[in-house]
């Protein structure tokens, strides 16, 4: 660390005030804690200084361990911004080490020195670390600096009660799945804000400049945070459902723009930036991350994928039901002076009225004809975005699937 001289510095001068000692091979018995802890070894704690140097310049290997107050302080405060006021005796706590026997700084002496350097306010962490706390309270005191304010922070962990970890849950906890699924930036900040965190008035979507005016840490739980995910699926259900609610709100050109790179990863050739404007507001309702872009919009871009003919075949209908309403929507399209949304609807319901069908007994094998499924954005729309072309290409490929 270039920091390394700061560090060592700092422990020293907590050695010349005498709240640390160096602590050489046992001299004698450690003392323990009622539940059988190491605390100190009394014959190094009190060491005298002149038998201390002696030793150091002799070249014996020595660890500087903090000297805890036990005989003028019975316990260490800490105020921390989530779990209030609490509280540890010094008799609970061991002599712990600032510099290890090769001199480098431990953890604790190497973060107090970093924060009491750079003027640190504020420490926000896990909750792991509110032990630490304590130690950390009694350096910067021995520094003479300013204790910073602390908020240690729930954990985040997996369904079986263990701690999200890097090595066990790789996929849950990378940012790049959450990218290269689909997830929008600021809806996916917005799912780990509530994790462990709730505002006042428990809404539960928000934009980011919401969440900037509405946090606060006195919202934060003390609970750890589960983090709701299966082996088959890496994504928590409630950020699948921010994500959507967050694409709903996205303006058609903003949407087609960030659904752009997953079309093309789907493979789609013939995607264009206003063939996908034409196509977001008719998906937008349908898809809960932009990777769904290619499964949900894949026959407004590529040849339909083989299907069942008997989807073709309405409610209480039959294979000569749907060739009659596949034959005379083939006759009025495209017959249609226009092919857009108003005119098609309009042509296609007077034809299912002069075929005495009802509307889903018409539409139906129309919308698996040309969309290859049965659950498919709204029709006329959807029939004005494929074209004239494709439609009645489409229900000719249908009727023949038919016969």
């Amino acid at each position: 660390s270039d920091r390394l001289d700061l560090h060592r510095k700092a422990a020293w001068a907590i050695f010349e005030k005498g709240l640390a000692y160096r602590d050489f091979t046992p001299a004698s018995p450690a003392v323990e804690n009622p539940t059988g802890s190491w605390l100190f070894n009394p014959g190094m704690r009190e060491l005298e200084r002149e038998d201390s140097d002696r030793r150091a310049q002799a070249g014996e290997p020595f660890v500087l361990r903090y000297r805890v107050p036990r005989e003028t302080r019975e316990e260490v405060v800490v105020h921390d911004l989530v779990y209030g006021e609490v509280t540890k005796a010094t008799g609970d706590l061991e002599d712990f080490a600032l510099l290890r026997s090769n001199g480098m700084p431990t953890y604790h002496m190497a973060s107090c020195a970093d924060d009491a350097d750079l003027r640190i306010t504020h420490i926000l962490r896990g909750q792991e670390h509110l032990a630490n706390t304590f130690k950390h309270v009694l350096i910067f005191e021995a520094l003479g600096a300013e204790v910073p304010q602390t908020a240690h922070l729930p954990l985040l962990m997996a369904p079986d009660g263990a701690k999200l970890s890097k090595r066990i849950h790789g996929p849950v906890v990378s940012v790049t799945t959450y990218r290269e699924a689909g997830f929008l930036p600021h809806a996916f900040v917005n799912f780990l804000s509530l994790l462990g965190w709730s505002p006042k008035n428990d809404r539960e979507k928000m934009s980011q400049d919401e969440l900037v005016e509405l946090f606060s840490l006195e919202g934060i739980n003390r609970s750890n945070a589960t983090i709701n995910f299966t082996e088959e699926d890496p994504f928590d259900p409630k950020a699948i459902w921010l994500n959507a609610e967050h694409i709903r709100s996205l303006d058609v050109s903003e949407l087609a723009r960030r659904l752009m790179p997953f079309a093309q990863k789907a493979g789609f050739t013939n995607v264009t930036p206003e063939r996908l404007c034409a196509v977001a507001p008719l998906v937008r309702e349908r898809i809960r991350l932009l990777g769904d872009i290619g499964t949900v919009a894949d026959f407004f871009f590529a040849d339909l994928q083989p299907y069942d003919p008997a989807e073709l075949i309405p409610q209480k209908g039959d294979r000569a039901m749907a060739a009659r309403a596949l034959e005379k929507a083939q006759e009025v399209l495209t017959a249609a002076p226009a092919f857009d949304t108003k005119t098609l609807e309009a042509v296609l319901r007077r034809a299912a009225e002069e075929l005495k069908l009802k509307a889903g007994q018409m539409f139906q094998p129309i919308r698996v004809a040309v969309c290859g499924r049965k659950n498919a954005p709204p029709l006329f729309e959807t029939l004005e975005v494929l074209g004239r072309e494709t439609v009645l290409s489409r229900l000719g490929d249908a009727l023949g699937l038919l016969q």
